[in-house]
């Protein structure tokens, strides 16, 4: 089966050689019909697991027929097949300038993120710039939705990579997004989110800027997440480490996105032992849960403070 696709793919090369060339009575190649030729070889190719000569294949299609851009990222699809990721990504990154030329943003900032995904279990670093690449194709265009989504995605991943500073920048931007949405319960959570990323980088004053600054959100004062916050700063600026671990493992922090929720349990008040203590009583607002298993995997033990 492999080898009669790979005959037929040569068989369509041979067939694209023939429409490029020219004679007396045919003065001009035939582009249009030679990259058809080309598109059938690398699906031909594609199906014989042939990547490599695929990826030729829809190299040559996307040099004859300058509007399609499709087939560079296909080219690009097929490097991934053959674990080559960041060359993958550079034919993604071609394409989605391409498709950026040609009038066509969104489907830009959809590959973008798609190469995100590719990439992120492998390079964080390059994930992120792929995701916050797509968020301002997608705000320049006024979707804020998408946008918000991707900023979401590269702030997650700053938090993983240890890099606090970044993340608050950019935690900050998605919360004004979602406040120029309308989605006041997102930025509960993303004040929430503002605040363990300034206590671990020791920026107290920061922090209670970030409440602050909330309490002109419909809704959020007196909320569950505003009353936890200011729980969580008091026992903070009390050096109360039985306040502080009360609200870090309640469910309305250790529920959050695993990364922030990491953030939570491994939060320290400064000058303490870094022990946890059992909670001996909920705090208010609904602030309350058990405490976290013993052996649950802390990439933030002991804080980043």
């Amino acid at each position: 089966m492999a080898a009669q696709k790979i005959n037929e793919a040569h068989e369509h090369i041979a067939k694209a050689e023939k429409c490029l060339k020219t004679s007396l009575t045919k003065w001009k190649p035939d582009y249009d019909s030679a990259a058809s030729e080309y598109a059938k070889a690398a699906v031909c190719f594609k199906n014989a697991k042939q990547y490599d000569q695929a990826k030729d294949a829809y190299l040559k299609e996307a040099e004859y027929h300058t509007e399609n851009k499709t087939a560079i990222e296909q080219a690009g699809m097929m490097m991934k097949e053959q674990k080559k990721m960041p060359e993958a990504i550079q034919y993604i990154e071609k394409a989605c300038m391409m498709y950026m030329e040609n009038g066509t943003p969104d489907t830009a900032a959809m590959a973008l993120d798609r190469a995100g995904k590719l990439i992120e279990p492998i390079n964080l670093e390059k994930a992120v710039d792929l995701y916050q690449k797509a968020a301002g194709v997608f705000e320049n265009e006024d979707r804020l939705r998408q946008a918000v989504e991707l900023l979401g995605k590269a702030s997650r991943l700053l938090v993983r990579l240890k890099r606090l500073d970044e993340a608050a920048v950019a935690l900050q931007k998605e919360k004004n997004m979602y406040k120029e949405i309308e989605n006041f319960p997102m930025c509960f959570k993303k004040t929430t989110a503002q605040v363990l990323i300034h206590l671990h980088r020791g920026d107290y004053v920061a922090a209670d800027k970030c409440v602050r600054e909330s309490y002109s959100l419909p809704g959020y004062s007196g909320s569950e997440d505003c009353i936890a916050m200011e729980t969580l700063l008091q026992g903070y600026d009390e050096q109360d480490e039985d306040q502080v671990y009360r609200v870090c493992n309640s469910p309305l922090l250790k529920y959050m996105d695993n990364d922030y929720a990491k953030l939570a349990i491994s939060l320290r008040v400064p000058g303490g032992g870094g022990k946890k203590k059992k909670a001996a009583a909920a705090p208010q607002g609904g602030a309350s849960g058990a405490p976290a298993a013993a052996d649950e995997d802390d990439d933030y033990e002991g804080g980043l403070c």
